[in-house]
């Protein structure tokens, strides 16, 4: 039986939604918002984080309020059709396609979250897997001053937090320098090229030699989403071919099998794919495949987070999931945050991570 069977049929009882705004200043620089979906039901109450990144879409979704009538008895499979066949967006979202999955994603948690509940059942006893403690690394970009990156505050973390590993984005600030103190650090886990960002503050050149000196200076790391299709990079990168892993295009079955090659890793970022028919396939799938996963987050600023965080610890607990606790985000981390492995904390109920 596969992962969605195990699901889809838990019965469902909506009686209302809410939506609540969040709202905080993350380390990438940027105000980050969010919402969280709200549904009430059988006098249980699940939850959903809606993490699309334009503040226009989510003060759209607030200014129209809970509108849809998503109230009835179903089953988990039926409701999140309804959602599906919804337009979840009172004004064309500014991302478009990506956005819609990302919001779909919000309703779809929320709702097993709710029919968990209301059956008095943890999302791990309903599909038969163990919760394990989850290692993760925190996602980086470097300051830039001047044109260089600045690595003085990763290293003054590192100081602070001794065993953590980092995914770091490359720019063409990283000097010989700083290159060689990431190094030096032994904390790098993986590198994000950003190759498939267009038209965002993230967008990172695709030139050749920078993609050989970075996949060169870091032997063991992962490559994430290298832009393949710009000249020459194809060929810089096919030595690594065995450490190349995707992110950003992975949607669904069919953008990993879309791929120009069979990949060893791919993020199954939940929200990213956008429904749990689709990110159970996806599960599936790779497991079938022999392709390792890891998860991802998206400055979740709610529940999302934990979340993301329980389906590692049931579908890949020891990949390099990039899933540092909502802590780590901040401008200045604060002390006293979890170390990885994360332990694994399921709640008792329901599809959250407890607090």
């Amino acid at each position: 039986m596969g992962t969605y069977d195990l699901l889809a049929g838990l019965p469902l009882v909506v009686e209302s939604y809410a939506l609540e705004p969040l709202v905080m200043d993350v380390s990438s620089g940027f105000r980050r918002q969010t919402t969280v979906i709200h549904l009430h039901g059988g006098g249980e109450e699940g939850v959903g984080e809606d993490v699309v990144y334009d503040a226009e879409d989510h003060d759209a979704l607030q200014a129209a309020g809970p509108v849809l009538d998503l109230t009835g008895q179903t089953t988990l499979g039926d409701f999140c059709a309804r959602i599906d066949a919804l337009d979840l967006f009172p004004v064309e979202p500014v991302r478009g396609e990506v956005s819609r999955l990302y919001r779909r994603w919000a309703f779809h948690s929320a709702a097993l979250d709710l029919a968990l509940r209301q059956a008095g059942k943890p999302l791990h006893a309903v599909l038969g897997r163990e919760p394990r403690p989850v290692t993760f690394v925190n996602s980086r970009r470097l300051p830039e001053q001047d044109g260089v990156a600045d690595v003085a505050p990763l290293l003054a973390l590192i100081e602070r937090y001794p065993t953590l590993r980092f995914k770091l984005d490359p720019t063409p600030a990283w000097s010989e320098q700083t290159i060689a103190a990431l190094v030096a650090s032994g904390a790098v886990d993986s590198v994000d090229f950003k190759g498939h960002y267009r038209g965002t503050v993230v967008d990172n050149p695709a030139e050749p030699g920078f993609y050989r000196r970075i996949a060169e200076a870091f032997p063991d790391a992962w490559l994430e989403d290298p832009d393949l299709s710009a000249d020459g990079i194809d060929e810089a990168l096919r030595p690594h071919r065995d450490r190349i892993t995707w992110d950003a295009p992975i949607h669904s079955i069919a953008d990993i099998e879309a791929l120009p090659f069979a990949p060893r890793m791919v993020n199954v970022k939940p929200s990213r794919f956008g429904g749990l028919e689709r990110l159970c396939a996806g599960y599936d799938y790779c497991a079938q495949h022999g392709i390792g996963a890891y998860g991802g987050g998206q400055f979740e600023l709610g529940p999302g987070r934990g979340q993301a965080q329980l389906l590692a610890s049931l579908f890949h607990p020891g990949t390099p999931n990039d899933l540092a606790p909502g802590g780590y985000n901040l401008n200045e981390p604060p002390d006293g945050l979890p170390a990885s492995p994360l332990a694994a904390r399921p709640s008792a109920t329901g599809f959250r991570w407890a607090e």
